[in-house]
């Protein structure tokens, strides 16, 4: 039987018209919140926004006008990347060196193909959590395949990466156990720690006597949950996992990473840190993306012992609570981790061009953090600076970001460059000429 429901109109300006609460108390908010964000405007630290009109990929056209030779539709000129089985083009505009995109895949055909595929067979999304009614076979399949790549036992998608971070260790440890993390671990991490009740260490970054001493502090507790990103996302440096093993093993204690910025390229196959360096044995949990290289849409996950999966979806409660993956998620996410297991070519083809940009960066007189890693952190220190060379390098054609405080420490701002496989020479011959071009300009390069 229906029963009527009273409505309340509110009262206010015309159709369309935007409303601001009224009061006092509404009135004090907006001044504060105004006043602070003229500060964040005075500090230099502002992050604006720039809306992309085309697909993700190299090449890209900005909305209002961005640089290229573009109709109505983004179509122009193409360039064409090749790679062994994978082979397709992108429209040529303004060089994209700042997206997470390192393998080129969220723009792939047949990632795309596999995404309308997934949509017209099995809908929009599931309007439900896993455990209601939101689970269908293909979230099934790629969690078995995500498993199977990562060669563990089990694993469970996640809206996100930060949702799987943040429903982890909350689940898993209790105030009995310990948790040792680097300081310079993903905010994700940081905030997922935060929820849980266990003894929290942070170790320096990646000062592996600090962590031993940590550890050795550590032993009281029951469990001890050592928990570093991969590959740093800020730094582009790599965790020394060999030494963090070690010292795993030696005190007993368990490891954790975040594969986000390693999943898909890095190792010999693209399985991550824990392959490139020879650990696969030895790292017992990993979290990492489908929102990066594995289809560039969203989504995360935990792979790892079977009763761990089991457990967090019981008690995981970004899990619990929020709506399953939606099925163009994750038809995207299946066909790039089937391209990914058919070759390993695309993967192979990471290192090159990373190290053509790194060594030419260098020789240019600009300093490159991390080593051997797609993200090029270029250092230039003064936020302002970092801020309007990434403006000027935009008026010449090269979209990059300027990174500064929270994002990064005070003092440590730069611009980060991510090299995809999708670049070609030509392109980061052309990105380094600007920098070096802006460099001089602004004072950043004798």
């Amino acid at each position: 039987m229906w029963r009527s429901v009273g409505v309340r109109v509110l009262r206010g300006g015309g159709a369309g018209q935007p409303r601001a609460a009224s009061g006092a108390a509404a009135a004090q908010l907006r001044r504060r919140l105004e006043n602070e964000l003229e500060e964040i405007r005075g500090a230099g630290t502002w992050k604006n926004e720039r809306v992309i009109a085309s697909r993700q990929g190299p090449h890209l056209r900005l909305a209002g006008g961005g640089a290229g030779a573009y109709g109505e539709d983004g179509e122009g000129s193409r360039g064409l990347f090749m790679v062994r089985c994978f082979s397709f083009s992108f429209p040529v505009g303004i060089l994209n060196f700042c997206a997470n995109n390192y393998l080129g895949l969220s723009s792939h055909p047949e990632v795309i193909r596999a995404a309308v595929e997934a949509l017209e067979k099995f809908g929009a999304g599931l309007s439900s959590v896993r455990f209601i009614c939101g689970t269908q076979s293909i979230h099934k399949d790629l969690e078995e395949k995500i498993a199977r790549f990562h060669q563990r036992e089990d694993a469970i998608l996640y809206a996100s990466c930060f949702d799987a971070n943040a429903g982890i260790f909350e689940a898993l440890l209790t105030p009995e156990d310990a948790v040792l993390s680097d300081e310079l671990n993903h905010a994700s991490i940081i905030d997922g720690i935060r929820l849980c009740k266990a003894n929290k260490y942070r170790y320096k970054h990646m000062d592996m006597q600090d962590l031993e001493a940590k550890l050795q502090d550590a032993q009281k507790h029951r469990l001890r949950l050592v928990a570093t990103d991969g590959a740093f996302s800020m730094d582009g440096d790599i965790a020394p996992l060999k030494e963090i093993c070690q010292l795993a093993q030696k005190y007993d204690a368990l490891v954790f990473i975040d594969e986000c910025h390693a999943t898909g390229f890095l190792g010999p196959n693209g399985r991550g840190t824990d392959e490139l360096l020879g650990v696969m044995d030895k790292v017992t949990i990993i979290n990492s993306t489908l929102g990066k290289a594995l289809g560039g849409a969203a989504g995360g996950y935990t792979t790892g012992p079977k009763p761990l999966i089991d457990l967090l979806r019981q008690r995981s409660r970004p899990y619990l609570f929020s709506n399953s993956l939606p099925p163009a998620v994750v038809g995207c996410a299946s066909k790039a981790l089937d391209l990914l297991m058919e070759s390993n070519a695309i993967a192979q083809s990471m290192a090159a061009k990373t190290q053509r940009f790194r060594s030419k960066m260098t020789a240019a007189g600009f300093t490159i953090s991390g080593k051997e890693h797609p993200i090029c952190p270029v250092m230039l220190g003064d936020a302002r600076l970092a801020a309007v060379m990434a403006e000027d390098m935009l008026n010449r054609g090269i979209y990059v970001i300027g990174f500064s405080y929270p994002v990064v420490p005070k003092g440590k701002a730069r611009i980060r460059v991510q090299i995809s496989a999708v670049h070609s020479d030509e392109d980061i011959d052309r990105c380094v000429e600007a920098f070096t071009e802006v460099g001089r300009k602004h004072g950043a390069l004798p």
